[in-house]
């Protein structure tokens, strides 16, 4: 019997591990597409990464229930290879994360200028509110 658990144990771990490491090539593709303007590619990215999120909360899940319900601990009763792996794959997937993170907040300030910009094109210029340097003048080329 926990033979048959330590099996099963293993091969979720491995398929926790293939999801990692899905999850950390869909973050990388989305960056890609980012990078080349392909909205249609970073769509695709994005939904897939929210299906492998998805499988990877179930799959803890239940890897967290069968480990609560069977005697040996987790560490023990998967393979010390695979289990490295799997933290190799998941420190790489944080660093990939805070890249797409900090990409994101970089995409999303140029949007906002860009807008502002087209709004100022279409004569629907704001000022800034708060105190205002005496030098300050707006300068454009077309």
């Amino acid at each position: 019997m926990i033979a048959a658990d330590v099996r099963t144990r293993n091969v979720k771990a491995g398929e926790h591990l293939r999801l990692l490491r899905s999850l950390a090539s869909e973050l990388e593709r989305a960056m890609d597409a980012m990078c080349r303007n392909d909205l249609e590619e970073l769509e695709d990215s994005v939904a897939n990464q929210q299906e492998l999120s998805q499988e990877l909360s179930q799959l803890a899940s239940e890897l967290g229930s069968s480990a609560s319900a069977s005697s040996p601990t987790p560490s023990q009763s998967t393979d010390c290879d695979l289990m490295s792996e799997i933290h190799t794959a998941a420190g790489e997937l944080q660093r990939l994360n805070f890249r797409y993170s900090v990409l994101l907040q970089h995409s999303s300030r140029s949007v906002a200028l860009m807008t502002s910009l087209f709004t100022s094109f279409q004569g629907q210029l704001r000022e800034a509110s708060g105190p205002r340097l005496k030098h300050q003048t707006w300068s454009c080329q077309m």
